[in-house]
């Protein structure tokens, strides 16, 4: 039997999850990634809006136990697991310090069967993509889409070009597409022209890896007037911090991004200042919040499957949108096995994970709208509930979770041996 071909386009975290995942179920993969290089911020057709300096540094990424649960049908759970930090409890504070709440994460480990981890994005990238077969990754290589195609046995493949190759463009053909080319896709407009772009979610959002000025503080989320800050810590004594703020959109600082979070952040309680004190000003990413404006008429057509930001870009406010991609291309894979036809396959693609991931979007934008709130009257009354909440309910932070971190994959796996051995408080190699 021929060997079943498809094409990624994009090769962020979810494009590489889905060529890693469809390589194991045996078809024959290629990349095409327009970066010169694998850039865990500028993959995926999403540049980052800064300094190329701030994109080689990168930044962090949250592993939910559903995302850790799909990477292990690929047999790279304990490989994530191990570039992650570990630490016992998260904490929501005040802009002065005051502790709000703490959520543990035996607690997580309890309710949904593995942690919450943050590892470093660039490390995901490379440990998916050091999993594809040789030669399957074509960086600077830009890719539009031609014809979806027909998805049925008989029907004609699709087709992709390449632009700038030497003799003026190539042409790709495939019987699979997935489009994996980030919040403004390119191959989402193709297909759906007549479908309303994402729309800005109302705030902007800062990302930047830095080493730790100390360890007097814990991993934790600070909400103030119009604007969060974050700081958790990774597993290389490094820690990843983030931030928003309700702006309007394309707005960018005259003086650096840097210089903006300290007007903004730099009095906000330790390790705050410390982190804007050592941290280089060209590692600081800065990109508006995108969320998709309505849900799409499907996550595909033809022999072309939409995955993660391309389909469904969401706030990231529930730490979801990689996790949710990632589950995407594992979900994507099973579907599209070498004795499946693909019309049924592509047909259940959209069934199982468009109401799933629109879900999510909607249940991340109200969590979103939350951390815009400005006046001090609502900022007040903001944190006396969720002060409250903390002593009358304190698992109700991990309830937002409920439906989200406790998915998992589908019944049965193709992943070839395990990789070490876990815990019992970890996702295991092929749940």
């Amino acid at each position: 039997m021929r060997q079943r071909t498809a094409l990624v386009i994009g090769g962020g975290i979810g494009g590489l999850t889905a060529a890693v995942a469809l390589d194991r179920r045996g078809w024959s993969v290629t990349v095409l990634e327009r970066a010169a290089a694998l850039d865990p911020d500028s993959a995926s057709g999403d540049p980052a809006q800064s300094a190329g300096g701030a994109r080689r540094n990168g930044a962090g990424i949250g592993l939910a136990p559903n995302a850790q649960r799909a990477l292990g049908t690929l047999g790279v759970g304990d490989a994530v697991r191990a570039m992650a930090a570990w630490y016992d409890a998260g904490e929501f504070r005040l802009p002065g310090g005051r502790l709000l709440a703490r959520t543990e994460h035996a607690a997580a480990v309890r309710r949904f069967g593995g942690p919450f981890v943050v590892a470093h994005r660039a490390e995901l990238v490379a440990l998916l993509a050091a999993r594809l077969p040789e030669g399957a990754l074509r960086p600077g290589t830009t890719a539009a889409l031609a014809d979806p195609g027909e998805a049925r046995a008989d029907g004609r493949p699709a087709r992709v070009r390449i632009a700038g190759t030497a003799d003026g463009a190539e042409e790709l053909t495939a019987d699979l597409v997935v489009a994996a080319d980030g919040i403004h896709s390119a191959v989402r407009r193709a297909l759906f022209p007549g479908h309303p772009a994402p729309r800005y979610a109302g705030f902007t959002a800062w990302r930047f890896v830095a080493p730790a000025p100390d360890r007097r503080f814990a991993a934790h989320e600070t909400w103030g007037p119009g604007g969060v800050w974050g700081t958790q810590p990774l597993h290389d004594g490094r820690v990843y911090a983030y931030a928003t703020a309700a702006v309007p959109p394309g707005e960018r600082a005259a003086d650096g991004e840097r210089a903006e979070l300290l007007r903004r952040f730099g009095s906000w309680h330790h390790p705050v200042p410390a982190l804007l004190a050592v941290v280089d000003p060209a590692a600081v990413l800065r990109n508006d919040v995108y969320t998709a404006a309505a849900a799409p008429p499907a996550f595909h057509r033809g022999r072309v499957a939409l995955l993660g930001d391309a389909v469904h870009p969401m706030a990231p406010n529930l730490g979801q949108g990689g996790c949710q991609a990632i589950e995407d291309a594992v979900v994507l894979a099973h579907l599209a096995a070498p004795d499946a036809g693909l019309a049924a396959a592509l047909t259940a693609y959209t069934r199982q994970r468009l109401p799933r991931t629109m879900d999510v979007v909607r249940r991340a934008e109200r969590i979103g709208r939350l951390t815009t709130w400005r006046s001090r009257p609502a900022c007040a009354l903001r944190a006396a509930l969720m002060a409250a909440t903390a002593r009358l309910a304190p698992d109700l932070a991990l309830r937002s979770m409920d439906g989200i971190a406790d998915w998992r994959p589908p019944a049965g796996t193709y992943a070839s041996g395990t990789q070490g051995t876990t815990s019992a408080a970890q996702p295991k190699e092929h749940e």
